[in-house]
């Protein structure tokens, strides 16, 4: 239980040795460590919070959490900074100032929210560390402006950090090896474990929102420095903490996902694009001596899409609803002046987000910890819309249940279509030829709709929805390739047949997803459809015979399908009913698109989930269950009728027999005189494990109150029996008795190796489904032919999972014994 929070508290003492050494050899003509160096260790202790940190969130430690991932982050910039000055990168007057101030003042005020919240919450050790590095922070900034201040205030900080960690381990290793018996106080992470597991009792709560917020706050303070002249220029140097803070971002946004908060999920992807966009343009003199501009058109329209999700957020949370306006005025400030960030109205909006972002940190941080509550108006448009008939507030358990089975993420197709309307918009600027990056367009198209949408497409797979995943990942990849190729000045005359026959390629495969959608709905017909437009006009584009108008057509109506499916998404991830419709599927097929005939999906992680599948089994249902191996079709034994139902749901051919399946060689004791020695001890050396034995049929037979089922069980001459190496199907066997098993698949086709797959082979034959995910394995269990092993013979009918020599090698021991 200790493990992470060990992890993260040591790294921050390991960090701060190192810092602490680096500035208490400062005044040194040679420094004790080269930047080069340090930068490459805070890099890589950075990653170990991280790590950390998202691990210790599973304990909903968020104080932990949010001081963990907000110095990863901190360090991931102060680290690249750092290798950039040992690079020779900052050579002039100013230039190491310029870059770290911003992250500075960034992480001094973030640190310092932490701290209090910390010391209210009586969570000293980390209140400690967190007050010590932000001094740290803040006296590195007054020495980075004034020679009076040493380099050794600095250090004296961290070396703080170093001895509160120091104290941790110590109480650590006292606890460790007095079996608990002494404790120093702050270490304990027993009670502090109880004490957050009876606080989250209350409901799921997003812990990595407030990482979120900080990270605003960094790549808002770049531009806002500028502004108040706390720093000189925009440049490279400032690069790694806009990029730091984008890529956390995205993993921020994934992690939402897990928090099942789709829509702080969906406005941290929407940050993550401007913050990757801001680092993007301060790159600009690689290739250019003039400031890039911003296309309009997009602009206008993100800051559409940042006023629809602020107006969903505000029925959950109205202060984060108004929150979300200031990146409404922001994308504003940005499309009325040509030069974006570098221009004086967008920074003055940066400064009003750090200082909005600051606030909601502390309003987030101390309402997730505290039992008193910052007021922000949840339940207020919850209890207005409760007297609403028209719009009804999806709540429950299953708010964020898939189709089939259940899912570890929140869905993110909200996010997926907002991409597509980003980056079809995004395209509407053509740009110079002779100047292709001289206007902004590369990160909205690539990072928008590229990496974005392959999140999204990634979050859809992980929640069994395989064509939208596919269709998702396929465009990601073309928004990719082709934002690189044309708006990087990639391709040119030379190269537009190889272009032109990769987009035919993609084309190909979009044709089989339009087709695939018929049976779907109608909006993902259309969506992907408005999409072979945007191929067809990259196509024409790369072998120039566009039309003049054609492409803009093509991007404009691409937009609005995709923002009708955004505004759709959104509306039914908050509201009951269907108040915008994706529509029906255009073709019907039986077994397909049939939403209203889906059998019952459990999670195998909860036990009430087993003792329901228990009741269908016993009531006469076949269930599709998780096992060792791969995912398995089962009936009760004392119910002849489940058994006939499953043989005949399978189309059974004569040589591929049901076989049985127990808990416990004790179900079978009543019968052990039937058996000879020498099987009855291999069947104990061999189970629990993937290896069904094969045995004579005889009388034991009756012991297990099979009566008519068992005609349809095995041969008329054997029998094939297992005991399961898995902990919820011997669980079900316990509760249900002895159960008959053939694989979840019709005969003749591969192994079913996930839940969803149990639904789309067998569909209404199967009454419900135990969820697990993924199979452990994806092969099938080895049957062994123990009808001669008196003779000391046995044969294969099947190797499986467990190879030949180890049952052979089991076999001589039993023999010799």
């Amino acid at each position: 239980e200790s493990l992470h929070s060990s992890i993260g508290l040591l790294g921050i003492s390991a960090g701060s040795l190192l810092l602490a050494v680096h500035f208490y050899g400062l005044p040194r003509a040679a420094p004790l460590i080269p930047s080069t160096a340090l930068g490459v260790l805070l890099l890589i202790l950075s990653s170990l919070l991280a790590y950390a940190g998202i691990r210790r969130s599973l304990r909903n430690a968020s104080l932990f959490l949010s001081l963990c991932l907000t110095i990863s982050v901190f360090w991931c910039g102060y680290g690249v900074v750092f290798i950039l000055g040992g690079q020779g990168v900052l050579n002039d007057t100013g230039d190491f100032r310029n870059a770290l101030v911003p992250g500075l003042v960034t992480f001094t005020l973030a640190l310092v929210i932490i701290a209090v919240v910390g010391f209210l919450c009586k969570e000293v050790i980390l209140a400690m560390i967190a007050s010590a590095v932000s001094l740290a922070s803040a006296h590195e900034v007054a020495m980075r402006y004034s020679t009076a201040f040493g380099s050794s205030a600095v250090a004296c900080n961290y070396m703080i950090v170093c001895l509160v960690g120091g104290y941790f381990a110590l109480g650590r290793i006292l606890y460790f090896l007095t079996k608990e018996k002494i404790a120093l106080p702050g270490t304990d992470l027993a009670k502090k474990k109880t004490h957050e597991q009876i606080q989250s009792t209350s409901g799921s709560m997003n812990h990595f929102a407030v990482t979120g917020l900080i990270l605003n706050m960094l790549s808002a303070s770049v531009f806002g420095c500028r502004l108040l002249g706390i720093t000189g220029k925009l440049f490279i140097g400032q690069v790694p903490w806009l990029w730091a803070a984008g890529i956390y971002q995205i993993g921020i946004c994934i992690l939402s996902y897990r928090a099942m908060d789709v829509l702080m999920a969906t406005f941290f992807g929407f940050t993550s694009i401007l913050k990757f966009a801001g680092g993007y343009c301060l790159l600009y003199p690689i290739w250019q001596p003039e400031e890039p501009s911003f296309p309009t058109p997009f602009l206008v329209v993100f800051s559409i899409l940042f006023a629809v999700l602020a107006l969903f957020l505000t029925l959950k949370s109205p202060v984060d609803g108004l929150y979300l306006l200031f990146y409404v005025a922001y994308c504003i400030a940005l499309a009325c002046r040509p030069k974006g960030f570098f221009e004086g109205g967008p920074q003055g909006v940066d400064v009003a987000i750090f200082v909005a972002s600051a606030l909601m940190t502390l309003i987030h941080l101390y309402n997730v910890k505290a039992s008193a509550k910052i007021p922000t108006g949840k339940g207020a448009v919850k209890a207005l819309l409760a007297h609403s008939s028209f719009l009804k507030l999806r709540e429950g358990a299953d708010l964020h249940a898939p189709y089939l089975g259940y899912s570890k993420y929140a869905d993110a197709e909200v996010l997926g279509y907002a991409c597509s309307v980003l980056a079809s918009f995004a395209i509407t600027m053509t740009g110079d030829p002779q100047a292709p990056l001289a206007t902004v367009v590369i990160p909205w198209v690539v990072v928008a709709g590229g990496f974005l949408k392959l999140l999204s497409g990634s979050v859809a797979f992980a929640r069994g929805k395989t064509l939208e995943s596919s269709a998702f990942i396929l465009y990601a990849v073309m928004w990719i390739i082709w934002g690189l190729t044309r708006y990087g000045g990639l391709y040119g005359t030379t190269r537009s047949f190889h272009t032109a026959v990769g987009i035919i390629a993609f084309m190909l495969f979009n044709g089989f997803i339009v087709f695939c959608t018929l049976f779907l709905n109608i909006a993902w017909f259309f969506y992907s459809l408005t999409f072979l437009l945007i191929a067809v006009s990259f196509l024409l584009d790369a072998i120039h015979a566009l039309p003049a108008g054609y492409d803009i057509a093509a991007t404009l109506i691409f937009g609005l399908v995709s923002f009708y499916c955004f505004l759709s998404a959104l509306f039914n991830s908050i509201f009951e009913g269907s108040c915008l419709p994706m529509g029906r599927p255009i073709v019907h097929l039986s077994g397909v698109g049939r939403g209203m005939t889906k059998c019952l999906h459990l999670p195998a992680r909860k036990a009430s989930s087993v003792k329901r599948i228990a009741d269908i089994l016993k009531n006469g249902g076949t269930c599709g269950i998780p096992t060792d191996t791969v995912y398995v079709l089962v009936a009760a034994c004392n119910r002849p009728d489940a058994v006939e139902k499953a043989h005949q749901s399978k189309r059974q051919a004569q040589d591929r027999p049901m076989s049985l399946w127990i808990s416990s060689l004790k179900q079978l004791e009543p019968a052990k005189h039937l058996f000879t020695p020498l099987l009855w001890d291999f069947m104990e050396a061999a189970w629990p494990s993937p290896v069904s034995l094969v045995v004579p049929r005889g009388e034991w037979v009756d012991f297990l109150g099979m009566k008519d089922s068992a005609k349809y069980v095995g041969t008329p001459q054997s029998i094939a029996i297992r005991i399961p190496d898995c902990s919820v199907t011997t669980h079900l066997i316990d509760l249900v008795g002895p159960i008959v098993v053939t694989s979840a698949n019709p005969t003749g086709e591969a192994d079913t190796t996930h839940h969803n797959q149990v639904y789309a082979k067998l569909g209404n034959k199967v009454d419900a489904v135990l969820c697990d995910g993924p199979s452990p394995e994806n092969i099938a269990s080895t049957v062994v032919d123990c009808t001669k092993i008196n003779s000391g013979n046995i044969g294969f009918f099947r190797v499986g999972i467990i190879p030949k020599s180890q049952v052979l090698q089991i076999l001589e021991q039993v023999q010799k014994k």
